[in-house]
């Protein structure tokens, strides 16, 4: 939580100690059931725990190597802790209101989207979007083929496979992925909404929890063999990341901070002003709305760095805390645990696999590193919509990536509700 690393030896021990007696306070408090509620107390026990599981992950022999250590540990220990009892209720509803009505969620995804844009070199930022499409299409085409192949061999059908396990996973997540694929099927299959409905959420929950993992496999597989990944950066051979005198040139300060959050909160609001004129998700018009302000240089420099700086504050220190409300709000043990018969495991891994060897090879062949591009046009499309793009990149240490997720997310689940009305246009 704390970006401690240029404190001396004594202002770290002292940081420990402030820390240690918040942590005490706070969870005393939670365990009392004296939070208060609102943003405060849900804050304050989310980046606590956050922080706890995070460290605790990152020090577990093997979660840390291959399974991408603290995320992966924050999420689903969060998920079991806020929901087996040892949390009070009214705590639960505290962290689950603030992070769907509270709005956390599109503040950090809105705050690291502004960030990592601006901060990129135009030129790089248009030859990637140039060139990103193919990779999703390459990964959404492999995932079908996968799951298609494997659900014939089970006897689920080919054509059953793609529409009721491939597609809902590779489209979007769950308000806009699963409910909109389930209207448009409703009509015009022999199946119910409430049928759709209990494959697909299933089949979406251990999507997500797979990608989760695989994220972690792939960091390791990058580890082992440099040559496949950037660390973070799309296009081989080209920096795409941050300017290298970005924090140099804007130091950290209060009047830094507050212009970034503020440039964060404008760019998600025109988002969703565009919104009511354009039929497309707030995200993504978001996303288009800064790529055009960066490539036309409309934004002063200075401003740009600004939102940098902010999204590095935002994303070091709110991250762990984060992860805890996508792990409490998201994340449902129980039903992926009924979920887990292993003709389901075997057609949601087939997805996911297929959706990351698609991503990668065509990545490769775009110029992207395959390890990026499998994350970014496989994982993230596979994964559950934002809650699932911060999981799959906190797995794999590659939150700047955070733009092209949500075009995965946004732009591509979009992509997959033109295609299932096609498919089902086509041949029902």
């Amino acid at each position: 939580m704390f970006n401690n690393s240029v404190l001396s030896a004594k202002d770290k021990r002292s940081v420990n100690i402030v820390f240690a007696l918040s942590a005490i306070i706070i969870l005393f408090a939670t365990i009392a059931n004296k939070l208060p509620s609102g943003m405060i107390g849900a804050v304050g026990v989310m980046a606590v725990v956050g922080y706890i599981l995070n460290l605790v992950g990152n020090k577990t022999p093997i979660v840390n190597q291959y399974f991408g250590g603290g995320a992966i540990v924050v999420i689903f220990g969060s998920s079991y802790l806020f929901h087996s009892g040892l949390v009070p209720q009214d705590t639960v509803a505290n962290v689950t209101t603030f992070m769907k009505s509270g709005g956390f969620l599109s503040f950090f995804i809105a705050s690291l989207v502004t960030g990592s844009v601006l901060g990129m070199d135009s030129n790089v930022l248009k030859k990637a979007a140039l060139k990103y499409i193919p990779v999703i299409l390459g990964g959404v085409a492999c995932a079908f083929l996968f799951a298609g192949i494997v659900g014939a061999m089970l006897g689920r059908g080919f054509f059953d496979s793609v529409m009721l396990i491939a597609l809902p996973i590779m489209g979007g997540g769950m308000g806009a992925g699963a409910v909109p694929l389930v209207e448009i099927m409703s009509g015009r299959t022999s199946m119910s909404s409430d049928e759709l409905m209990s494959i697909m959420v299933p089949a979406l929950a251990i999507g997500n929890a797979i990608a989760i993992v695989t994220a972690g496999l792939l960091n390791k597989l990058g580890n082992a063999y440099p040559s496949l990944t950037g660390n973070g950066q799309l296009i081989r051979g080209e920096e795409n990341k941050e300017e290298e005198d970005l924090e140099e040139e804007m130091p950290l300060t209060v009047n830094t901070l507050g212009v970034g959050a503020l440039l964060a909160i404008v760019m998600f609001l025109i988002g969703t002003l565009l919104h009511m004129f354009i039929d497309m998700h707030p995200y993504a018009l978001m996303i288009i709305s800064v790529a055009v302000i960066k490539v036309t240089g409309f934004v002063p420099r200075q401003l740009e760095r600004a939102a940098h700086v902010w999204s590095k504050f935002v994303l070091d220190n709110l991250t762990p805390a984060l992860l805890v409300g996508i792990g409490v709000v998201y994340t449902n043990l129980d039903q992926i645990v009924a979920a887990l018969t292993v003709s389901n495991i075997l057609m949601v891994f087939s997805t996911v696999l297929g959706a990351v060897f698609g991503s990668a090879v065509i990545g490769r062949l775009m110029g992207f590193y395959p390890i990026e591009a499998a994350i970014t046009g496989g994982l993230c499309m596979a994964n559950m919509g934002g809650t699932g793009d911060v999981a799959v990149l906190a797995s794999c240490k590659r939150m700047d990536l955070m733009p092209f997720a949500q075009i995965s997310s946004r732009l591509g689940g979009a992509l997959m509700l033109i295609l299932a009305t096609f498919i089902l246009q086509l041949f029902l």
